[in-house]
């Protein structure tokens, strides 16, 4: 059997923590929306995978995590989606930081029907309707968050209460690539 995953970025604690606590504030304000209770992340890829598969995807995982370094993330302002997802936005050398990080996974990864994300953001709600996204933008002005990113978790979703949990976390060890070594033909 199949099961869906996740790849994402978590931020630190603090940061889950004022997120949640805006979803909150925006229920109060708009109601019930999509992601209320999705714990904050940042959205590297989903895919399908059995048992057996998840374990290759695992190593392969490690592999990448192997290589990456830790980078500084600021996040410093709120933006939306036309399909009404509302989120927190990173600053341009965070969105270059984390697109680079991404995008190591979407190549590295041998995962078929891969999913991708390649536009980084911490999401605060999404699907919106237009008069509530304009409530969220009137709720939520300035941010001003820093975090490291430093590694990323995999999450398995469960079905029976249709969110995502943590399975695995993975830290980036910054070890450079094996440079390929190019021969000569006598």
């Amino acid at each position: 059997m199949e099961n869906l995953y996740s790849l994402v970025i978590h931020p630190p604690e603090p940061i889950l923590i004022l997120v949640k606590s805006m979803k909150n504030q925006l229920a109060t304000e708009v109601g019930w929306f999509n992601s209320k209770n999705s714990v904050g992340h940042i959205t590297i890829c989903e895919f399908k995978a059995t048992e057996k598969g998840i374990e290759n995807i695992k190593n392969q995982i490690n592999k990448v995590c192997n290589t990456l370094s830790p980078v500084e993330v600021h996040l410093n302002e709120f933006g939306s989606f036309q399909n009404g997802a509302f989120f927190i936005a990173p600053d341009n050398d965070s969105k270059k930081n984390l697109k680079h990080i991404m995008k190591r996974f979407h190549k590295s990864l041998l995962v078929p029907n891969m999913l991708k994300s390649d536009n980084p953001h911490l999401s605060i709600a999404r699907r919106l309707k237009p008069e509530n996204l304009v409530k969220a933008n009137r709720l939520f002005t300035t941010i001003d968050l820093d975090f490291v990113c430093d590694s990323v978790v995999l999450r398995q979703f469960d079905e029976n209460i249709k969110q995502f949990f943590v399975t695995d976390t993975f830290e980036f060890k910054g070890n450079p690539q094996p440079e390929s070594i190019q021969g000569t033909l006598f």
